[in-house]
Protein backbone atom coordinates (compact mmCIF):
# COMPACT_ATOMS: atom_id res chain seq x y z
CA UNK A 1 0.00 0.00 0.00
CA UNK A 2 2.66 2.74 0.75
CA UNK A 3 4.46 1.51 -2.53
CA UNK A 4 0.61 2.27 -4.32
CA UNK A 5 0.54 6.00 -2.09
CA UNK A 6 3.61 6.54 -3.47
CA UNK A 7 3.10 6.05 -7.05
CA UNK A 8 -0.36 8.10 -6.89
CA UNK A 9 1.95 11.14 -5.19
CA UNK A 10 4.36 10.92 -8.41
CA UNK A 11 1.35 10.33 -10.91
CA UNK A 12 -0.17 13.48 -9.76
CA UNK A 13 3.31 15.44 -9.78
CA UNK A 14 3.85 14.09 -13.62
CA UNK A 15 1.06 16.69 -14.51
CA UNK A 16 2.97 20.01 -12.88
CA UNK A 17 4.27 20.88 -15.61
CA UNK A 18 2.15 20.24 -18.15
CA UNK A 19 -0.22 22.41 -16.20
CA UNK A 20 1.88 24.82 -15.56
CA UNK A 21 3.13 25.55 -18.67
CA UNK A 22 -0.42 27.20 -19.46
CA UNK A 23 0.54 29.43 -16.39
CA UNK A 24 3.95 30.76 -17.35
CA UNK A 25 2.23 34.29 -17.89
CA UNK A 26 1.38 34.50 -13.82
CA UNK A 27 4.09 35.08 -11.73
CA UNK A 28 5.25 32.21 -10.17
CA UNK A 29 4.74 33.37 -5.88
CA UNK A 30 1.42 34.36 -7.25
CA UNK A 31 0.54 30.71 -8.30
CA UNK A 32 2.13 28.80 -5.78
CA UNK A 33 -0.03 30.96 -2.99
CA UNK A 34 -3.26 30.49 -4.83
CA UNK A 35 -2.62 26.69 -5.83
CA UNK A 36 -1.46 25.67 -1.38
CA UNK A 37 -4.57 27.95 -0.58
CA UNK A 38 -6.73 25.81 -2.50
CA UNK A 39 -5.58 22.58 -0.81
CA UNK A 40 -4.78 24.39 2.21
CA UNK A 41 -8.20 25.59 2.29
CA UNK A 42 -9.89 22.12 3.84
CA UNK A 43 -7.61 22.77 6.85
CA UNK A 44 -10.14 25.26 8.00
CA UNK A 45 -12.97 22.83 7.97
CA UNK A 46 -10.84 20.02 9.57
CA UNK A 47 -9.58 21.12 13.38
CA UNK A 48 -7.48 18.37 13.57
CA UNK A 49 -5.57 19.69 10.88
CA UNK A 50 -4.13 22.65 13.47
CA UNK A 51 -3.71 20.55 16.60
CA UNK A 52 -0.12 19.79 15.99
CA UNK A 53 2.50 20.64 17.53
CA UNK A 54 4.91 23.83 16.38
CA UNK A 55 7.89 21.89 15.66
CA UNK A 56 6.08 20.03 13.05
CA UNK A 57 4.18 22.84 11.78
CA UNK A 58 7.68 24.21 11.50
CA UNK A 59 8.74 21.19 9.75
CA UNK A 60 6.06 20.98 7.51
CA UNK A 61 6.12 24.53 6.31
CA UNK A 62 9.68 24.58 5.71
CA UNK A 63 9.14 21.70 3.88
CA UNK A 64 6.44 22.46 1.60
CA UNK A 65 6.70 26.35 1.21
CA UNK A 66 10.64 26.08 1.63
CA UNK A 67 11.54 23.85 -1.39
CA UNK A 68 9.25 25.85 -3.49
CA UNK A 69 10.65 29.42 -2.41
CA UNK A 70 14.49 27.76 -2.87
CA UNK A 71 13.20 25.90 -6.40
CA UNK A 72 11.82 29.02 -7.64
CA UNK A 73 15.07 31.17 -6.55
CA UNK A 74 16.94 28.38 -8.46
CA UNK A 75 15.40 28.72 -11.51
CA UNK A 76 15.31 32.59 -11.76
CA UNK A 77 19.39 32.39 -11.18
CA UNK A 78 20.47 29.94 -13.27
CA UNK A 79 19.18 27.85 -16.70
CA UNK A 80 16.09 25.29 -16.25
CA UNK A 81 17.93 22.39 -17.48
CA UNK A 82 20.78 22.67 -15.05
CA UNK A 83 18.67 23.40 -12.20
CA UNK A 84 15.77 21.16 -12.42
CA UNK A 85 18.71 18.50 -13.00
CA UNK A 86 20.19 19.63 -9.69
CA UNK A 87 16.93 19.45 -8.13
CA UNK A 88 16.22 16.33 -8.69
CA UNK A 89 19.29 14.84 -6.28
CA UNK A 90 15.96 14.57 -3.86
CA UNK A 91 15.12 11.27 -4.30
CA UNK A 92 18.79 10.24 -4.16
CA UNK A 93 19.22 12.25 -1.12
CA UNK A 94 16.25 10.73 0.36
CA UNK A 95 17.72 6.96 -0.21
CA UNK A 96 21.63 8.79 0.80
CA UNK A 97 20.49 10.45 4.48
CA UNK A 98 18.01 7.63 5.41
CA UNK A 99 20.51 6.13 7.37
CA UNK A 100 21.33 9.27 8.57
CA UNK A 101 17.98 10.29 10.10
CA UNK A 102 15.84 7.51 10.55
CA UNK A 103 17.16 4.67 13.61
CA UNK A 104 17.43 1.28 12.61
CA UNK A 105 17.36 2.14 8.57
CA UNK A 106 20.48 0.51 6.55
CA UNK A 107 21.47 1.05 3.27
CA UNK A 108 22.00 -1.74 0.96
CA UNK A 109 23.25 -1.90 -2.09
CA UNK A 110 20.31 -2.29 -4.19
CA UNK A 111 19.15 1.03 -2.68
CA UNK A 112 21.96 3.06 -3.89
CA UNK A 113 22.09 1.35 -7.27
CA UNK A 114 18.69 2.03 -7.91
CA UNK A 115 19.03 5.90 -7.12
CA UNK A 116 21.65 5.88 -9.35
CA UNK A 117 20.32 4.05 -12.57
CA UNK A 118 17.19 6.73 -12.03
CA UNK A 119 19.30 9.80 -11.48
CA UNK A 120 21.44 8.94 -14.80
CA UNK A 121 18.01 8.63 -16.28
CA UNK A 122 16.71 11.64 -15.07
CA UNK A 123 19.63 13.78 -16.13
CA UNK A 124 19.29 12.51 -19.78
CA UNK A 125 15.54 13.33 -19.80
CA UNK A 126 16.16 16.83 -18.35
CA UNK A 127 19.21 17.72 -20.45
CA UNK A 128 18.82 15.98 -23.34
CA UNK A 129 22.25 14.44 -22.94
CA UNK A 130 23.22 17.96 -23.25
CA UNK A 131 24.36 20.30 -20.75
CA UNK A 132 27.02 22.57 -18.66
CA UNK A 133 27.31 24.31 -15.40
CA UNK A 134 28.98 27.32 -15.71
CA UNK A 135 30.36 29.65 -12.39
CA UNK A 136 28.31 32.01 -12.78
CA UNK A 137 25.34 30.29 -12.04
CA UNK A 138 27.07 29.24 -8.99
CA UNK A 139 24.24 30.84 -6.80
CA UNK A 140 21.24 29.15 -8.55
CA UNK A 141 23.33 26.12 -8.92
CA UNK A 142 22.92 26.19 -4.60
CA UNK A 143 19.56 27.24 -4.48
CA UNK A 144 18.55 24.25 -6.22
CA UNK A 145 20.70 21.56 -4.32
CA UNK A 146 18.95 23.44 -1.44
CA UNK A 147 15.87 22.67 -2.65
CA UNK A 148 16.27 19.22 -2.92
CA UNK A 149 17.87 18.81 0.31
CA UNK A 150 14.98 20.56 2.31
CA UNK A 151 12.52 18.02 0.60
CA UNK A 152 14.78 15.11 0.90
CA UNK A 153 14.59 16.00 4.63
CA UNK A 154 11.18 16.94 4.92
CA UNK A 155 10.23 13.45 3.60
CA UNK A 156 12.44 11.82 6.34
CA UNK A 157 11.85 14.21 8.96
CA UNK A 158 7.44 13.71 8.19
CA UNK A 159 8.13 9.93 9.73
CA UNK A 160 10.41 11.01 12.47
CA UNK A 161 8.75 13.68 13.94
CA UNK A 162 5.95 12.53 16.80
CA UNK A 163 3.00 11.17 15.00
CA UNK A 164 0.58 13.58 13.39
CA UNK A 165 -2.10 12.94 11.29
CA UNK A 166 -2.18 13.23 7.48
CA UNK A 167 -4.80 15.87 7.71
CA UNK A 168 -1.66 18.02 9.20
CA UNK A 169 -0.89 18.64 5.86
CA UNK A 170 -3.68 21.00 5.03
CA UNK A 171 -2.17 23.06 7.73
CA UNK A 172 1.25 23.28 6.09
CA UNK A 173 -0.36 24.22 2.40
CA UNK A 174 -2.16 27.11 4.45
CA UNK A 175 0.50 28.53 5.97
CA UNK A 176 2.73 28.12 2.78
CA UNK A 177 0.03 30.02 0.69
CA UNK A 178 -0.14 32.70 3.03
CA UNK A 179 4.06 32.69 3.00
CA UNK A 180 4.05 32.62 -0.99
CA UNK A 181 1.43 35.53 -1.32
CA UNK A 182 3.70 37.36 1.32
CA UNK A 183 6.91 37.23 -0.81
CA UNK A 184 5.07 37.84 -4.01
CA UNK A 185 3.97 41.23 -2.54
CA UNK A 186 7.20 41.87 -0.86
CA UNK A 187 9.00 41.75 -4.19
CA UNK A 188 6.23 44.11 -6.04
CA UNK A 189 3.88 42.27 -6.84
CA UNK A 190 0.33 42.64 -6.54
CA UNK A 191 -3.22 40.76 -6.06
CA UNK A 192 -4.92 43.25 -8.64
CA UNK A 193 -4.71 40.62 -11.47
CA UNK A 194 -6.43 38.16 -9.79
CA UNK A 195 -9.71 39.81 -10.41
CA UNK A 196 -9.07 39.68 -14.35
CA UNK A 197 -8.11 35.98 -14.92
CA UNK A 198 -10.41 34.55 -17.36
CA UNK A 199 -11.95 31.30 -16.31
CA UNK A 200 -9.45 29.28 -18.28
CA UNK A 201 -6.46 30.12 -15.37
CA UNK A 202 -8.56 30.13 -12.73
CA UNK A 203 -9.30 26.05 -13.67
CA UNK A 204 -5.87 25.22 -14.25
CA UNK A 205 -5.02 26.98 -10.50
CA UNK A 206 -7.57 24.77 -8.93
CA UNK A 207 -6.06 22.01 -11.21
CA UNK A 208 -2.64 22.39 -9.57
CA UNK A 209 -4.00 23.34 -6.32
CA UNK A 210 -6.03 19.98 -6.05
CA UNK A 211 -3.70 17.55 -7.85
CA UNK A 212 0.04 17.66 -7.99
CA UNK A 213 -0.08 20.53 -4.85
CA UNK A 214 -3.12 19.36 -3.19
CA UNK A 215 -3.61 15.64 -3.28
CA UNK A 216 0.10 14.54 -3.90
CA UNK A 217 1.10 15.69 -0.89
CA UNK A 218 -1.44 13.70 1.29
CA UNK A 219 -0.19 9.87 -0.67
CA UNK A 220 3.36 11.01 -0.40
CA UNK A 221 2.79 11.66 3.63
CA UNK A 222 1.20 8.58 3.78
CA UNK A 223 3.76 6.74 1.49
CA UNK A 224 6.61 7.84 3.75
CA UNK A 225 5.57 7.18 7.13
CA UNK A 226 4.25 3.49 6.56
CA UNK A 227 7.05 2.72 3.20
CA UNK A 228 10.54 2.48 2.69
CA UNK A 229 11.92 5.75 1.85
CA UNK A 230 14.72 4.09 0.02
CA UNK A 231 12.64 1.65 -2.20
CA UNK A 232 10.19 5.09 -2.29
CA UNK A 233 13.34 7.66 -3.03
CA UNK A 234 14.10 4.90 -6.17
CA UNK A 235 10.94 4.96 -7.82
CA UNK A 236 10.49 8.81 -7.51
CA UNK A 237 12.65 9.05 -10.63
CA UNK A 238 9.45 7.91 -12.11
CA UNK A 239 8.13 11.64 -12.07
CA UNK A 240 10.32 12.97 -14.20
CA UNK A 241 9.90 10.52 -16.92
CA UNK A 242 5.91 10.30 -16.67
CA UNK A 243 6.37 14.34 -16.87
CA UNK A 244 7.80 14.09 -20.10
CA UNK A 245 5.45 11.43 -21.59
CA UNK A 246 2.60 13.58 -20.72
CA UNK A 247 3.68 16.44 -22.28
CA UNK A 248 4.76 14.40 -25.72
CA UNK A 249 0.87 13.01 -25.35
CA UNK A 250 -1.03 16.64 -24.98
CA UNK A 251 1.47 19.21 -25.31
CA UNK A 252 3.46 17.31 -28.85
CA UNK A 253 6.95 17.53 -27.53
CA UNK A 254 9.30 14.73 -29.55
CA UNK A 255 10.19 11.82 -28.00
CA UNK A 256 14.02 10.95 -28.89
CA UNK A 257 16.00 7.89 -28.50
CA UNK A 258 17.55 9.51 -25.80
CA UNK A 259 13.89 9.29 -23.75
CA UNK A 260 13.94 5.66 -24.40
CA UNK A 261 17.26 4.83 -23.34
CA UNK A 262 16.41 6.87 -19.75
CA UNK A 263 13.34 4.56 -19.82
CA UNK A 264 15.69 1.91 -19.65
CA UNK A 265 17.67 3.42 -16.55
CA UNK A 266 14.66 4.98 -14.97
CA UNK A 267 12.93 1.02 -14.65
CA UNK A 268 15.80 -0.56 -13.81
CA UNK A 269 16.56 1.82 -10.80
CA UNK A 270 12.80 1.25 -9.61
CA UNK A 271 13.52 -2.48 -9.77
CA UNK A 272 16.63 -2.66 -8.43
CA UNK A 273 15.71 -0.13 -6.13
CA UNK A 274 12.44 -2.08 -4.80
CA UNK A 275 13.99 -5.50 -5.32
CA UNK A 276 12.70 -7.09 -1.58
CA UNK A 277 16.12 -8.32 0.42
CA UNK A 278 16.51 -12.29 0.67
CA UNK A 279 15.32 -14.06 3.50
CA UNK A 280 19.04 -14.18 5.87
CA UNK A 281 19.69 -17.71 6.13
CA UNK A 282 19.89 -18.97 10.14
CA UNK A 283 23.29 -19.78 11.40
CA UNK A 284 22.06 -22.00 14.44
CA UNK A 285 22.62 -25.87 12.89
CA UNK A 286 19.79 -27.99 12.22
CA UNK A 287 17.89 -29.84 14.83
CA UNK A 288 19.68 -33.33 14.86
CA UNK A 289 17.56 -36.13 14.01
CA UNK A 290 16.30 -38.54 16.37
CA UNK A 291 18.22 -41.91 15.94
CA UNK A 292 16.14 -44.79 15.09
CA UNK A 293 16.76 -47.89 17.34
CA UNK A 294 18.10 -51.14 15.45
Amino acid sequence: MPTLFALVAILLWSTLALLGSQLTHLPPFLVLGIALGVSGLVSFFWPKAWQIPWKTLAVGVGGIFGYHFLYFRAFALAPAVEANLINYLWPLLIVLLSPLVLPGMRLHWRHAWGALFGLTGAALIITGGQWSLQARYLPGYLLAGAAALTWALYSLLSRRLSPFPTAAVTAFCAAGSLLALAFHLASGGSLTALATLPFHDWLLLLLVGTGPMGAAFFFWDAALKKGDPRTIGALAYLTPLLSTLNLALWAGQRLTWVHGAALVLIVTGAVVGSWPARPSLSREPAARQPSTPP
